[in-house]
């Protein structure tokens, strides 16, 4: 009998053969790169599952300092002010803070100070 390899997504959480192991459609990804610009023609195919990859570790990151807000706020569920307060205290999401602020994000809202 055939042993289910790595890409077949049987191993790795039993993923629909449409997208592989990948959690993020590729075919969206590939979409979304095509219309970045009009001098992108042509896209490899290890293209989007890189940007697949590097996407879930920034939901992954995002999610985590989040939720950090969210326990300090001695709360179980996850708020879209949570997030808005994650991306204003990390550096690293400056460029996230126009899109968190124009979502409305309540600005009696103080960012919670996080330790890195």
């Amino acid at each position: 009998m055939r042993q289910a390899g790595t890409y077949s997504g049987i191993l790795n959480g039993g993923m629909s053969g449409r997208t592989g192991p990948h959690l993020l459609p590729l075919a969206r990804i590939k979409k979304i790169m095509k219309r970045s610009g009009e001098d992108v023609k042509m896209i490899s195919g290890e293209a989007p599952i890189i940007f697949s990859k590097a996407c879930e570790l920034f939901i992954e990151e995002l999610t985590q300092r989040s939720w950090k807000v969210t326990l300090q706020g001695k709360r179980r569920t996850l708020h879209k002010e949570d997030v808005a307060s994650a991306v204003i205290a990390t550096d690293v999401f400056d460029f996230l803070v126009n899109v968190v602020s124009k979502s409305g994000a309540n600005s009696e809202d103080t960012p919670v100070v996080m330790e890195r």
